[in-house]
């Protein structure tokens, strides 16, 4: 395999791995949101977020979840239609429903830096997806100290109707029902980030599939990685592809299709198209 090679020959090589494959392991970033639709700084963002836009001058998602806000209240204000933003708004979109048709019926895990929840809300089954960077549908404790994490809609839908002048009321600042300790979301943004049992318990069940798969037949289709993290899924598929015999490593990425570890060519191909469009032709 090359990636010199025309987007027809491509198609047919990747038809062959899919069909010959044993087991699939799906690795997905930002990107593949991105090419699902949820665009964090488009039209949807300036109508959504209109009043912190005109209060605080954001511009995008991402660097607004920076902002040194003044009070909890308001912190939580926006935080609320964040994660509703994120999370909840949308549903399943048809670029991921498609993914999982590809892969029904077939041995296959995922492994994703995404914290959007797109694959448990497109039919993937929860045990097999582990969403290494955190989950917006979650709150854990601001310390980490407690690793319980607690399920959050309920609260966000609550938190939005109440919303006022980018401001919640004090009652609805969200703390620890165990110790009353003050939240944030479960998102791996330094050392408090709350790896609970179920983190542990997927993160046991991607190594054990590892491990059971890595003498046969393996594919790993890997969708939009780029380099914030690239030790989660970047770097160590291009060290499987290298270090199992059998396996081959599909890259899916506009920007950053290259492999770092030149060994492994014979066994990579990679796509720098419309992602709808390569699925389309499966």
């Amino acid at each position: 395999m090359t990636s010199t090679e025309n987007f027809s020959q491509r198609i047919d090589t990747l038809r062959k791995l899919i069909a010959e494959a044993e087991a699939i392991i799906i690795g997905a970033g930002s990107g593949l949101s991105t090419a699902a639709g949820l665009d964090y700084a488009g039209e949807d963002f300036r109508s959504e977020f209109a009043p912190w836009i005109e209060h605080y001058g954001f511009t995008d998602l991402y660097t607004s979840s920076f902002y040194p806000f003044e009070t909890e209240e308001e912190l939580w204000a926006y935080w609320a239609r964040h994660i509703w933003f994120s999370r909840f708004r949308i549903g399943s979109t048809e670029l991921y429903r498609n993914l999982h048709k590809l892969v029904e019926g077939r041995e296959w895990f995922v492994v994703t830096t995404n914290t959007d929840g797109q694959f448990e809300q497109s039919g993937f089954e929860c045990n097999r997806v582990f969403a290494t960077q955190g989950d917006y549908a979650y709150l854990q404790s601001r310390s980490g100290k407690d690793k319980e994490l607690f399920y959050c809609k309920e609260w966000v839908y609550k938190a939005m109707a109440a919303t006022k002048d980018c401001r919640i009321p004090t009652s609805l600042v969200p703390r620890s029902p165990l110790t009353g300790e003050l939240m944030k979301p479960n998102l791996r943004c330094d050392d408090t980030f709350v790896e609970d049992e179920r983190w542990h318990s997927h993160a046991d069940r991607y190594y054990d599939f590892i491990s059971e798969h890595n003498q046969g037949r393996l594919l790993l289709l890997e969708f939009g990685v780029g380099f914030n993290t690239p030790a989660i899924i970047r770097f160590p598929f291009e060290h499987m592809t290298f270090s199992f015999p059998q396996t081959a490593l599909v890259r899916f990425n506009r920007d950053y299709p290259d492999v770092s570890l030149e060994s492994i060519e014979e066994h990579f191909l990679a796509f720098t198209e419309d992602l709808s469009e390569i699925l389309n032709e499966l």
